[in-house]
This record gives structure tokens, sequence and C-alpha cells, in this order.
């Protein structure tokens, strides 16, 4: 019998040593990025009712998340500092204990009402005292992780940076579950305490990893390390390229997000999938053979970029599979690229601990300047093309220039077509009406010049951003909008304020939708003169216009109406003499804007002492006193971004408590997205009030008096007068498969299926 061979015992167990370093390292990260990314939506959406719904709300997060990370990593650099094994496992440890004591995740006490002003600051705050230590002790494991498995001695100890694919694998999956399996199936309690339970399993993990760390081979760490001792450090210049490198699409990452979700809804679905996309850019990048290859992205990423400016310069909102496809597309090819260059050029795993901060301080960076710079900065969203075109910059210098004689003449040549196509814009001329009306083909062909002058022309980066940019900033000065263009821009959007061509008309749009109009001019060309009359979706003939006139011929008396959202005013001028009429808003431009008679004349000739309440509903509302309204209008749209807490079982609850014997609620649901009105159906049932529904198609766009889709909610039919016997009001029964939404429960996927399929039909 052949006898054992001693050498091959101990190789058999540093195998079996290894594959478990290998899977309890590589699980302790991807449960850490389950855990960081999952958090984001989930108490984001805790926070939403606070200030209205605004999808600025998810931009601060994303600076709040991304400052912390910063954090997490600098935190972790300092800690490997520190020679010794074991103090620094204890400190995380300890930090990780601390941390776990203050879960279930909750809303901090002493903020559940914001401030007047300065929302992204107060919102900066709660998210600080209510998550701030479990979050920062989660964004520190991926870095920290990463420095214990070098000093494990694994063969793979000399390049961790898989590990960091593994890490953003599970931000992917988390991300990705959560709009589609984690929010239409738990409540947020539920999701909560599974997240606490996560956490739990974490910490179980990380100590797993810090015991295979000190238990490995005594000098295995130093050695790994010495082999690194000659690996010089990175200049500065590397450092500040990184730096940017993470920056531009961190912030290109917010204002998409934004630039989608303004004109859906402000729910995790549409955060996440730009999120999602971010996340596996650093998955596929960093993997030892990318799926995509470098050199594939380069090439695409002036196309994407081009593709971008059309979109811009097209619009396309009114489609929603180009508006999510195309943008995200489009950022998901120019987020390789960039994390594409900082892969490429990533340094020792000796300095593994720096290039991490680099790469987190780039992303807050990009995400301070998205979401609090620019908010406070421009009065319209430029950070978007700003951003685009600093997308050019981060194209590698590359090589020699083909066509190098022809170079010198391209900075003159730029400067001449600039100012041939810049210089008209401030003249009323046969120029301008033409640039205005082929701005597609004018911007168009300056995009495919960009494209040229990096593919075919291996043009200088400086050359490519210069024309990039000339093309983003033809969008702005030539709009697609018809007619002069004003904007506003607050904490909860940009408001346009567009006067037609021939000044009959003044619109308000907020992102691609209009929330009301005023006709200013007749026919015939003479101004309008005495009352003015409601269009829009508040025509007399249309849904809310039938409800008021149908309650206030019912009770036989002047009205008690409150609405919450206020719009241009339009409304005020529904009210009739001897009636009380309430509005509530929270966004104080917009009250302002209402107000100017420069842009709308609604409250000056109908209300004008008007003082509508500011602040979200859910909170101003719930303090007036019980029975007070006969009618109460919800119209509290952000474009076509819907404010889900305003459509929940409990927020009905606060509004039929509200009501008046008789009382109606009326809501005005129509959305291009979202089916939602078998959601107020629901909400309505669930607290014992009969809907009916009513939707129309006018066919009156171009007299800007479009369809509406309303539902009216009643304790009894005979308080609805005579809608309950009109053919265009359906008394509509609540669905038996569709679950009811709650201040716990939303499911804004399923509203967008069910818009899908009645397209269909």
């Amino acid at each position: 019998m052949t006898s054992p061979d001693p050498s091959a015992v101990p190789d058999a167990a540093a195998v079996d040593r290894n594959r478990l370093v290998l899977v309890v390292y590589t699980s302790a990260i991807f449960v850490s990025a389950l855990l960081l990314f999952s958090v984001q939506p989930l108490f984001t959406k805790m926070v939403l009712p606070r200030l209205g719904g605004s999808p600025a709300v998810w931009s601060v997060a994303m600076v709040f998340f991304q400052s912390l990370l910063l954090g997490g990593y600098a935190y972790a650099h300092y800690l490997m500092q520190i020679r010794s094994r074991v103090v620094p496992a204890a400190i995380h440890l300890v930090l990780l204990a601390v941390a776990l004591l203050t879960l279930p995740l909750s809303i901090a006490g002493g903020w559940g009402e914001p401030p007047g002003s300065g929302y992204a600051f107060w919102l900066l705050g709660l998210f600080a005292v209510s998550i701030g230590l479990p979050f920062f002790a989660l964004a520190a494991n991926n870095p920290l992780l990463q420095a214990w498995f070098v000093r494990t001695g694994h063969p793979n100890g000399p390049d961790p940076y898989f590990l960091y694919a593994s890490s953003n694998i599970g931000s992917f999956l988390a991300l990705l579950s959560y709009p589609v399996l984690l929010e239409p199936m738990f409540t947020l309690r539920t999701q909560n305490l599974i997240w606490t339970g996560g956490y739990g399993l974490l910490i179980v993990l990380i100590a797993a990893c810090a015991v295979l760390m000190l238990r490995s081979p005594a000098m295995a760490g130093a050695d790994r390390l010495a082999e690194d001792t000659d690996a010089p450090a990175p200049p500065w210049i590397l450092r500040a390229r990184w730096i940017f490198l993470a920056a531009v699409p961190s912030g290109l990452l917010i204002a998409v997000t934004a630039h989608i979700s303004t004109d859906v809804a402000a729910a995790p679905l549409l955060w996440v999938l730009p999120l999602s996309l971010y996340l596996l850019t650093w998955v596929l990048v960093f993997q030892s053979r990318p799926l995509l290859p470098h050199k594939w992205m380069l090439l695409l990423q002036p196309l994407a970029i081009a593709g971008l400016i059309l979109l811009l310069a097209f619009g396309g909102e009114q489609n929603l599979l180009l508006t999510l496809g195309g943008h995200q597309l489009g950022f998901f090819v120019i987020a390789m690229a960039c994390h594409g260059e900082l892969a490429r050029t990533r340094p020792a795993a000796k300095h593994l601990t720096g290039f991490y901060v680099a790469l987190s301080f780039g992303g807050m960076v990009g995400g301070l300047f998205a979401g609090l710079i620019a908010p406070f900065t421009f009065s319209w969203i430029a950070e978007y093309p700003i951003l685009l075109a600093c997308a050019a910059l981060c194209r590698p210098a590359g090589g020699d220039e083909r066509f190098a004689h022809w170079s010198r003449w391209y900075w003159p040549l730029l400067a001449v077509l600039a100012a041939a196509l810049i210089a008209p814009a401030y003249f009323d001329g046969k120029v301008m009406r033409w640039l205005e009306t082929n701005r597609f083909l004018v911007i168009g062909d300056i995009a495919v010049l960009s494209v040229l002058l990096a593919l075919a022309l291996n043009a200088n980066r400086w050359k490519v951003f210069a024309t990039v940019a000339l093309a983003l900033a033809l969008i702005r000065i030539y709009p697609s909008d018809d007619g002069r263009v004003e904007t506003v821009r607050s904490f909860f959007g940009v408001h346009k304020i567009v006067v037609t061509p021939n000044g009959q008309y003044h619109v308000l749009m907020h992102g691609t939708t209009i929330h009301g109009a005023e006709k200013r001019q007749n026919d015939d060309g003479t101004p309008v003169t005495g009352r003015p009359v409601p269009i829009t979706y508040y025509h007399r003939d249309g849904g809310i216009g039938q409800a008021i006139a149908a309650v206030r011929e019912r009770k036989g008396a002047g009205l008690r109406v409150a609405v919450i959202g206020l719009g241009s005013g339009t409304l005020a001028c529904a009210s009739e003499q001897g009636e009380s009429w309430k509005f509530f808003e929270i966004d104080q431009t917009m009250v302002d804007t209402a107000k100017d008679p420069k842009y709308f004349s609604y409250i000056q000739k109908c209300e004008p002492d008007m003082k509508p309440v500011i602040g979200d509903a859910r909170l101003t509302f719930a303090k007036e006193p019980a029975g007070s309204y006969d009618l109460i209008i919800v119209d509290a749209y952000s474009s076509d971004a819907i404010p889900v807490h305003l459509a929940t079982e409990e927020a009905m609850a606060i509004y039929k408590e509200r009501l008046a014997p008789q009382g109606v609620v009326a809501m005005h649901v129509s959305n291009r997205h979202l089916e939602l009105s078998s959601v107020v159906v629901g909400i309505a049932d669930a607290n014992d009030l009969k809907s009916w529904v009513y939707s129309e198609d006018t066919s009156r766009d171009a007299e800007y008096i479009f369809s509406t889709t309303v539902v009216v909610s009643a304790r009894e039919e005979a308080d609805i007068g005579k809608l309950a016997s009109s053919e265009q009001w359906a008394l509509t029964e609540a669905e038996d498969d569709e679950r009811v939404w709650t201040d716990d429960y939303s499911n804004v996927l399923g509203a967008v299926w069910r818009r899908l399929q009645k397209g269909e039909e």
C-alpha cells in the first residue's frame, strides 16, 4: 500500500483555507453592498411624505449617501494605517455593534415637519441623525474588507479589485430587486425588519472575516505589503484625474434621475434604474476579463453623447420607452467609459484605500454639483448638459490627430460657426426664425460633427468638448417650446412660463406637463377682459368643472372648498361670490408665479386676497378642523410625477374626516404613464366611500382644453348630485386583486403596467 505524501496534506489544507477565505469575504462584501444600497430607496421612501414626494428628495438623498460613502472610505483608509491587525478589526466590529443598537430604521424624533425654507439642508440633517451611523459603518466595509483580504495571504491578495465587482453585484441586485420584488410584496415595516436582520447577519460575517485575517500566517500580510513596497505613490495629477472621472458619472446619475423621474413619478422604481446601471458599470469594468471591452466603450461614448444631445433637443418625453431607454442607455455608455478609465489606471493594492477615497470624493463632488449647487445656481436644469459636455473630457488623451495639418484651423472655424449660430438669437430676423424652425437639424449636425472629431479624426478631447458644448448651448438658446420662455426653479423643480408665439396664451409647464394656461388675447388679437375663463383640465365641461357644479347645485348654497395644489391659480376663477375657497401649496415659487399678473391673472381677478397655506398638504391639511369642507379637490402633481403619499388609504382618511355632511372628494388623476383611477377607488373603498370615474377625450388641445380623468368619492350617491345619473360618470367598484395603497405600501410598477395594458386595448 502506498503511503500518502506528507507534503500533500498542508497543500490541501491551504487550498481549503483559501477557498474558505474567498467564500467568506465575497459573501460579506456582497451582503454589505446589498444592505448599503437597499437602504437608500427604503429610507428615502419613508422620508418622501415630509416634502411632497418631490424628486429632489432623492437627489439630496444621493448627496448624503455619497458624502457618507466618502467618510466611510476615509475612515477605512486611516484605520488601515494602524500596523496592528487586531486594533482595526476590534474598532470596526464595535462600530457595527453600536450601529445595530440604533435599528430598526426610523425618522429621528423632532424631524417630523420641515421648515419653511432650506429643505435640502434640513433633509441632510434628517438623514444624518436618522441613519448616519449604520450607513457610515456599511460604507467602510468595501475598502476595509479588501484591505483585510490582502492580509489573509490569499493568492489573489495582490490584486483584490475583483472583490469590488462582487460588491457592486450586491448593490446592483439590491436596487433592481427593490421595485420589482420588495416594494410590491412587502410593507415598509416588513422591509425594515428584513433589513435589520440582514445587518445582524453581516456583523457575523465580518467577524468571521476578522478571525480569518487574524489567523492567517503571521507574516502573510506583511509579505503582501512588502511586495508592493516599490510601487510608487500615484502622482497628484493622476489622483485629480480619478476624482474627475468619478465626478462626471456621479453627477450625471442625479441629473438623469431627476430628468426622468420628474415626468413619471418620484418613486423608487425610477430612482433605482439609473443607479442600478451606474453600479453595473462598476461590476463590468473591474472584471478580470470585462464582458464589454473598454475600447468598445470609448468608441461608443461619442455616439452616446450625440444621442443624448438629440434627445434633449427633440424631447421625446411623450414616449415613455424613449425617455427611459434613451437617456439611460446613453448614461450607461458614458459611465462605462469613465469607470473603464478608472479601472485601467488603478494603482497597486498598497494604495487601494487611497484610490477608493479618490473615487468616493469624486462621487461626492459630482453629487454636490448636481444635487445641491446647480438647483441654487441655475434657473433651469443646466447640470445635465454641463455634465454631458464634461463627459467629452473623460476621454483619454489619445495619440496623434488624423489630418493634423487642418488642426490649426479648428478653433477659428468653430468660433465663426458659434458666432453665426448664436448671434441671430439677439435679432428678430429671418435667420433666427430659420434656426428656430430647423433647430433639430442644426443641433443634430453639430452633434454628428463631435462624433466625427472623436472617432474619425482622433481629435483632441478639448475640441470634442467645445463642439458638444456648442450643440448643448444651442438647445438652450433655441428651445423646442414655441414662443417666449421664462424659467423659475425651486427645490421642487423647474417651472416654465411659455408665452405662445402670437401672445394669445400664457402656459405653465413643469417638465413636459402643462399645469395651467390662460387665454390673454382673443382670436382677433384684442386683449381678454373681465374674469378669466378656466381652461386646460379645469374647464366647465370637464371632470373638475362638472364636479364643482354638481356639488354646488346639490347644496343649493355657496361652497366651502379646499384645493390641494395651486398651479397657475386657474381654480380661483371657479369660485363664486359668497363661497370660501382655501388653497394648499408646497412650493412658494409656485404661489409667486401664479400671483404675478405678468404671467397669470386668475388670482388677481378672482381671489385677490388669497393666502395659500404653504407646506406639504398631508401635514398642513391634517390641521384643518373636521367637517370643514363641502368639496376637497386634490390636484397636487409635479409634472406627471405623483406624490404617492397623497394617494393612500391614510390620506383619504384625512380627506374624509374634513368633509362636511354630504361632502365630496374629487381627485384629478390624469397621467400619461400611470393608471391611478383604480388606486383612488381602492383607497376610497377602504374608507367606506363610493367612487365614480370620469374620463373624456376633448380633442380641443389647440384651445388648451385637455382630456381629463377625475375620480369623485362620497359617502352616498346623493352627495354627488346629478353626477350619479350622468352617463359620463361610472360608478366603479374596487378591484379585489389590487392591493390598496397605504403609507406602508405602494406599487408604482403596477400602475405603469396597467397604463401600458390600457394603451394596448
